[in-house]
């Protein structure tokens, strides 16, 4: 990748094509708001499927090439990380360009760990192909206690030891067997980690209560296409069985529902209108269009493109049997995805309907509405996993913090409908999850601006 990377305590200095860039450099926004987002805007690739595909590359020695894969923090993290390792990679023009013939060790990168929750990805296929492999506690955001135990525990039913001691975790292995594995919780990252790992595990494996999220099939389709035998995909139980050996592939990242969902979150709550282009009929499609018809947005739908226009934002309708106030929940696939619980909330504060929000998921995630009632909405927090948002609010100007990449996106969002100039600081977290986040919503009409 032409760079080089330098660790200074809890700083990573970036050298990468003639540019030095400090991804834990502290940075701000400074919004503008009451300004319209519309216009087109064209979707980039699944972060979280682009992670762990990545990560499969360690189950081979030839080239394995993804195509539309996002430019963010995330994304160079874990480049870093394989890198580091002896993996050969390239990313140009939203492709990434992988070869591990070369790797040269099998500890991670303590530092480089602790920045990104998809550190934990690389240890089933590490482990699997060559033997063990040695990592920090992952990172990411905090938004709950969020489990590496169900990772352990699919992983060493196939055969892998797992030590923990001190600040880090070590994986081995002597043999890989197939093993009938019901998970505890259907994870998403556990359900990955383990599917890589039983892709060259002797035998059949069986992963009953798997995640079936879309980003865990388009992992699983590049599995397949590198000679893998995966079936049941879709569903939440995978079979498995093992092969001797995985060979290169090229794979398309899918696009990202969490990035179209969230800029039509923008574009209803200031008033704008939006096109998105998407070809096909996505599986996420169904499960977005039922979210935002349950807040009242009819989403235009073709087979180019997906649509919203704020002028056409109703009333949700209440329950059909019994008159109660809407409610938006989140859960396992293929529910209202947690990700974009905090956009729309935010876009509930300018609906004109009272909505309960009910997150099951992360008991952290409703933190940041602390900073909506302090804009002026209108919400009620019952407890840590349940508020009621009455809209539309007017809301005013604040200088806030984001927590985390989604607060941090519902935040910009809560900004561009207020009045007067807010400033959003440790703004370099929302980069991890959103791609050129300061010039994509300039081009759709937002007033903002980043300051370093």
């Amino acid at each position: 990748m032409n760079r080089g990377v330098r660790i200074f305590s809890d700083y990573v200095v970036e050298l990468r094509e003639g540019f030095l860039i400090n991804t834990l450099a502290m940075s701000r926004f400074v919004i503008h708001g009451k300004s319209k987002i519309s216009g087109t805007l064209r979707p980039v690739g699944n972060k979280n499927a682009a992670l762990p595909m990545m990560a499969a590359c360690l189950l081979t020695d030839e080239t394995v090439r993804l195509t539309q894969v996002p430019d963010i923090e995330d994304v160079r993290v874990t480049l870093h990380l394989l890198e580091d390792l002896g993996v050969s990679c390239s990313f140009e023009k939203h492709t990434v360009t992988l070869c591990a013939k070369g790797l040269r060790k099998t500890r991670l990168d303590s530092a480089l760990c602790r920045q990104v929750r998809s550190s934990i990805l690389l240890a089933g296929p590490l482990t699997a192909r060559h033997g063990q492999a040695v990592l920090a506690p992952p990172g990411g955001d905090v938004i709950g206690r969020r489990r590496v135990d169900t990772h352990f525990q699919g992983l060493a039913a196939l055969g892998i030891t797992i030590k923990s001691g001190g600040q880090e975790f070590r994986f081995s292995r002597d043999r890989l067997r197939g093993a009938y594995i019901l998970l505890d919780e259907a994870s998403v990252t556990a359900t990955e980690n383990i599917m890589m790992a039983a892709c060259m595990a002797p035998g059949k494996t069986t992963i009953y209560n798997a995640a079936c999220e879309p980003h865990v099939q388009n992992l699983g389709r590049l599995l397949n296409a590198m000679g893998a035998d995966i079936s049941g995909l879709g569903a939440n139980r995978l079979e498995i069985r093992g092969v001797r050996r995985l060979h290169g592939a090229t794979q398309a990242v899918e696009a990202d529902f969490i990035e179209i969902g969230s800029y039509l979150c923008a574009a209803v709550a200031t008033g704008g209108a939006l096109r998105i282009p998407v070809r096909g009929k996505p599986a996420w499609l169904p499960v977005l269009d039922r979210g935002f018809a349950r807040l009242g947005v009819k989403l235009d739908l073709s087979p180019t493109h997906i649509a919203c226009d704020a002028r056409h934002a109703a009333c949700p309708a209440p329950p059909v049997y019994r008159d109660d106030i809407p409610k938006i929940e989140d859960g396992v696939w293929p529910a209202f995805p947690s990700d974009l619980m905090s956009v729309a909330i935010v876009m509930a504060t300018q609906l004109p309907a009272t909505i309960l929000f009910f997150e099951k998921l992360f008991e952290s995630r409703m933190y940041f509405v602390d900073h909506l009632i302090s804009m002026g909405a209108r919400i009620v927090v019952c407890d840590p996993h349940r508020v009621v948002v009455s809209g539309p609010a007017r809301l005013r100007a604040a200088h806030m913090s984001s927590p985390d990449i989604r607060a941090g996106m519902a935040l910009i969002i809560a900004a561009l409908c207020a009045e007067g100039e807010s400033v959003i600081e440790n703004a370099q977290v929302v980069d991890r999850g959103y791609e050129y986040i300061t010039q994509r919503l300039q081009a759709l009409g937002a007033d903002i601006r980043r300051e370093d």
